[in-house]
């Protein structure tokens, strides 16, 4: 029987696995007010500017998206998260629109007991938004710490 997410240690991820969680609403209220705050291009802060730009329409930010992606990822690793020291392969295949449902895909591709630090180690893997159509819109490939289970 699979675990729940939120009761995951660094022992129950196994290479391999696949887990899709979470969803999340792009409105375009709110794409407007992070884009203005963080992003402040045309096509991501005027309905009316963005359709004659390249994107025909209105876009998140892609830190939109990628603040979206931590919030899910966040929710999917629960307790014994204890951070990242980062990633590599941030990439924005595809736009998001506003009314967009986006959800979130874990590939887990490594999983590495930390040597000098027994009370962890590091998980590593293929995280990607994906619309409601299939579209793969962010990937991104971490390195999470991960507390080991103090009761194993």
């Amino acid at each position: 029987m699979t675990k729940a997410i939120s009761e995951r240690w660094f022992e129950d991820w196994t290479v391999g696995e696949v887990i899709e969680a979470g969803i999340y609403r792009m409105e375009q209220d709110r794409m407007i007010e992070f884009a203005k705050e963080f992003d402040p291009q045309v096509f991501h802060t005027d309905p009316e500017a963005a359709a004659s730009t390249v994107y025909g329409g209105l876009i998140a930010s892609g830190w939109h998206t990628a603040a979206v992606m931590m919030r899910l990822l966040t929710d999917l690793l629960g307790p014994a998260s204890m951070g990242s020291s980062g990633g590599e392969r941030l990439l924005w295949p595809a736009p998001v629109r506003p009314g967009d449902v986006l959800r979130l895909r874990v590939t887990v591709v490594d999983v590495i007991a930390s040597t000098s630090k027994p009370d962890r180690g590091v998980v590593k893997i293929v995280s990607e938004l994906i619309s409601q159509d299939d579209v793969v819109v962010l990937s991104f490939e971490p390195a999470m710490f991960q507390r080991r289970n103090p009761q194993p």
